[in-house]
């Protein structure tokens, strides 16, 4: 009886125990109105013990890169850019202080999504640039950078230097853009892709070799009369092969005054000037005589002596040799070709002058008609010369229109398949030396 009673009473004790276990449970479950649950901790936001939301993180500063490095010599063939990594370039001022210590402002362009920035010119050697490069992030933020940089150091031989020809001049209808360097192109092609001829009114034309230190632009025609001509030169840092930049580049051009075309005729000892296509004079003329014939083809007047020592030794001729001559006055002698032809005075020959061809090579007349000529003619204006068995050489002289347009095109550096033909030519002595006076009488 005991035992059954202790029984019943373990029994009613654990159902009682269940029931406020039960009891605990729900209470976990539920929330008394107007009571918040008691909150929980997890790895949730929703779950934060102060129950506010977290900060987002911050978005980063934008990158601005230079492709150009401080402490390492930048070549001047560089082409400086700065790029934006996580945002936009919004500025860059790049400059350099140039030889007065005068600072030089680079200019520049923005791309259209602000993703970079790009300088316009190439670099000066030796120099410190410095750059100051602004730009902002996603959220707007702005980031300044300052940064410099050391261009390399070049000798006087690894810098090419240009000339043009006749620049600022009036000139003939044949004169031909002649840009010369002082120092031998290697990759003439990367020197031509910066050469620019353009002329008003605008006349189809191109680029052709001689050598490695001369290079020539001539329309397809005669330039039309009154043509204003504007060259640019932009090699100022362009790498010409072999270690040499282009040290400075230049703009200039020429204007073509009226059209003033000689024809000499050797077989019949005639010349005709004609002016602006009509003949205004006929001139008897003697030419070279043989072992001395002159030279037929198209040449242009170079250089215009008032007076103008000829020498034969300047052609290779002896003291001792029977043709040598010296006369120190010629008149109103006009070059054209490196080789020693002139249009001249030769009043010692008036008598074979229509007659025969009696000279070393020149092409010779009356004192009045070379003074009337003298004051006619242009620098660039053409001499076509025919009548001779004897042509004349690519080179010696401004000999642009002796060939056809065709094959003056072929000597460009640019022309398709014909890049090795600009090395072909050689340049004449005479060339180096535009200012003496040789010539044959």
């Amino acid at each position: 009886m005991r035992s059954h009673l202790a029984t019943s009473t373990r029994t009613l004790r654990y159902a009682a125990a269940l029931t406020v276990v039960a009891a605990l449970a729900l209470s976990g479950c539920t929330s008394t109105p107007g009571q918040s649950a008691a909150p929980t901790t997890g790895s949730s936001g929703a779950g934060a013990t102060d129950g506010a939301a977290a900060t987002p993180a911050a978005t980063p500063d934008v990158e601005l890169v230079p492709n150009v490095t401080e402490g390492t010599p930048v070549t001047v063939d560089t082409v400086v850019s700065v790029a934006a990594k996580g945002g936009t370039v919004t500025s860059v001022a790049m400059s350099y202080k140039d030889a007065k210590a005068a600072t030089v402002q680079v200019e520049g362009s923005l791309a259209p999504d602000g993703s970079s920035w790009t300088a316009r010119s190439l670099l000066e050697p030796g120099t410190v640039y410095a750059l100051q490069m602004t730009g902002v992030n996603a959220d707007g933020k702005q980031t300044t950078k300052d940064s410099t940089f050391t261009t390399q150091k070049l000798s006087k031989k690894q810098e090419i230097f240009p000339t043009l020809t006749a620049d600022g001049a009036t000139v003939g209808v044949a004169m031909p853009v002649i840009v010369r360097f002082d120092v031998p192109v290697t990759d003439k092609a990367a020197f031509e892709k910066k050469l620019t001829v353009t002329s008003v009114p605008a006349q189809n034309g191109s680029w052709a070799w001689y050598g490695s230190s001369e290079v020539h632009w001539r329309p397809e025609k005669y330039w039309q009369p009154g043509t204003k001509v504007s060259v640019n030169v932009d090699i100022n840092g362009v790498a010409a092969g072999n270690g040499t930049y282009g040290q400075k580049s230049i703009t200039g051009g020429f204007t073509v005054g009226s059209s003033t075309i000689l024809k000499a005729d050797l077989a019949s000892h005639q010349m005709t000037v004609l002016v602006d296509g009509q003949a205004a004079r006929t001139i008897p003329i003697t030419g070279g005589k043989p072992g001395w014939v002159t030279r037929s083809g198209t040449k242009v007047i170079m250089e215009k002596f008032a007076e103008v020592k000829m020498d034969a030794t300047t052609v290779g001729l002896d003291k001792s040799d029977p043709e040598y001559y010296s006369i120190p006055d010629v008149k109103y002698a006009l070059r054209e070709t490196w080789s020693g032809e002139f249009l001249h005075a030769a009043p010692w020959s008036v008598g074979s002058q229509g007659r025969a061809n009696v000279s070393h090579g020149c092409i010779g007349m009356s004192t009045g008609n070379a003074q009337w000529l003298f004051n006619q003619v242009k620098v660039g204006d053409p001499v076509v010369v025919s009548g001779t068995n004897r042509g004349l050489e690519r080179g010696n002289g401004w000999t642009d229109w002796n060939i056809s347009f065709e094959e003056f095109k072929s000597f460009s550096a640019l022309a398709p398949g014909k890049a090795s033909a600009t090395s072909t030519a050689k340049p004449t002595a005479a060339a180096t030396s535009t200012a003496k006076a040789t010539a044959t009488s």
